[in-house]
């Protein structure tokens, strides 16, 4: 009798154990990030299979291989349960749309490459556009006379690794393509060409519109926090195809025509294939229509400014940035 009882008691010490592995199990589980989650699924499953194998060809009573397969289910479905708990992963969740507005731009004579630079998305009335340099597309001084541009852009919002290039002729019949503007200062370094919604094939860009423009341009301070979002020298992220950011501050009166042009300066570090970058400022305020893209478009990069006389052996550079002031878009994109 005595045996019977001590046997009992050893049981329910045994359930009480069980139970107690249970819980630390589930809580070490629950603190594992998805990846290592999954690795440690599929090595439990490996050994497993492996105390499986051994438990069938030894001198075990077939309640222990029972309790066995009834404990391997129990974890199993504890994993699984927890494994479809986490939200699925997306990429482009995790990635500021800033960055998918802005493509990276090549150009080429026929099939020759030429030169690469960077641009961005502009959305109004249900048209698209691409907004970079005007001197990106055509530059007299260093007779860069490239005839088409590519354009490379995501294809898959779930996967950013998958993109497409997209190939734009800048030229129709003798014509251009795309546009450029003029005011009263003289030519404005910034074009824009349409690009046909079919060729997209569905995929539809976040792109910057007529809401992203800075009104009233008086209440941009001076010093105010920039990026400059880009391809400097090339540089970008080659397996998402995103490109980086520099940050920047307004260096010149925001508002006022430096020189009498229609830009201003910015203070940053910048490199070739910056030009056509948008240059943004973090929008506190963002109208329901630019919630998704929560910055406000200020301008479009195009140079580094320098003084001709500057000794390059005493003098640094000056480390200062014309953009020209975004709202001229209203003129380029006018129907």
């Amino acid at each position: 009798m005595n045996n019977l009882l001590e046997a009992t008691e050893r049981i329910c010490e045994l359930k009480g154990n069980l139970v107690a592995l249970d819980a630390l199990c589930s809580a070490m589980l629950q603190q594992l990030a998805p990846s290592p989650r999954a690795r440690l699924s599929r090595a439990f499953g490996h050994c497993a299979e492996a105390a499986r194998t051994s438990m069938l060809n030894a001198e075990i009573s077939e309640h222990s291989i029972a309790a066995f397969e009834h404990d391997i289910g129990r974890i199993t479905a504890l994993i699984e349960s927890l494994q479809r708990q986490e939200p699925p992963t997306r990429d482009r969740a995790a990635v500021e749309t800033l960055l998918l507005a802005v493509p990276r731009v090549s150009t080429f004579e026929g099939q020759r490459a030429l030169t690469g630079a960077s641009g961005f998305f502009f959305e109004r009335d249900e048209r698209l556009y691409l907004v970079t340099s005007r001197h990106v597309l055509i530059d007299e001084p260093s007779r860069h006379f490239p005839d088409r541009i590519e354009i490379e852009m995501h294809v898959d919002e779930h996967d950013l690794s998958r993109s497409t290039v997209y190939s734009l002729l800048l030229y129709e019949h003798g014509k251009a393509a795309w546009s450029q503007a003029q005011d009263s200062g003289g030519d404005i370094d910034v074009a824009a060409i349409q690009i046909e919604r079919q060729m997209l094939h569905g995929f539809s860009p976040p792109a910057f519109t007529p809401d992203h423009l800075q009104e009233p341009l008086g209440d941009v301070e001076i010093g105010t926090p920039l990026l400059v979002v880009g391809f400097p020298l090339g540089f970008h992220d080659g397996k998402h195809h995103l490109p980086v950011a520099r940050q920047a501050a307004i260096a010149s009166s925001f508002g006022t025509r430096f020189q009498g042009q229609g830009l201003f300066l910015t203070d940053a570090r910048t490199h070739r294939g910056t030009s056509g970058a948008p240059v943004v400022m973090r929008s506190l305020n963002a109208t329901r229509q630019a919630e998704e893209l929560p910055w406000k478009l200020l301008g479009i990069h195009s140079a580094r400014m320098d003084m001709g006389g500057r000794d390059l052996v005493e003098d640094e550079s000056l480390g200062l940035n014309c953009a020209w002031y975004a709202d001229v878009l209203l003129t380029l994109t006018e129907e």
